[in-house]
């Protein structure tokens, strides 16, 4: 496989991510959006790190960093649905916007 299969995969992964997290109501497919956007990113990286240095480090370190600020913004971003649905019952973006300050 080369780099360029690699990117266009990355690609698509970042485009029916930013397709589902732009049309979807639901909040929870928002946030399946922005985690198919966030892991075509960590192919994208993972993909110049394997090809233009192999031999170093900083790309697995930026790819678990990436991981990791994914899985806390998931976690965090439940943890809101699951606070607003308690609360109001409300599952929509369109219902949860009278939250804002």
């Amino acid at each position: 496989m080369t780099l360029q299969l690699f990117l266009l995969a990355a690609a698509g992964l970042f485009a029916i991510g930013l397709y589902g997290a732009l049309s979807q109501q639901s909040i929870v497919m928002l946030m399946m959006g922005l985690e198919l956007m966030l892991n075509g990113v960590i192919l994208a990286t993972a993909a110049f790190w394997y090809f233009l240095t192999p031999g170093g480090s900083g790309g697995q370190v930026l790819i678990v960093v990436i991981i990791t600020a994914m899985a806390v913004e998931m976690a965090a971003g439940f943890a809101v649905v699951t606070a607003i649905y308690r609360s109001r019952q409300v599952d929509m973006t369109d219902g949860a916007s009278d939250l804002r300050g």
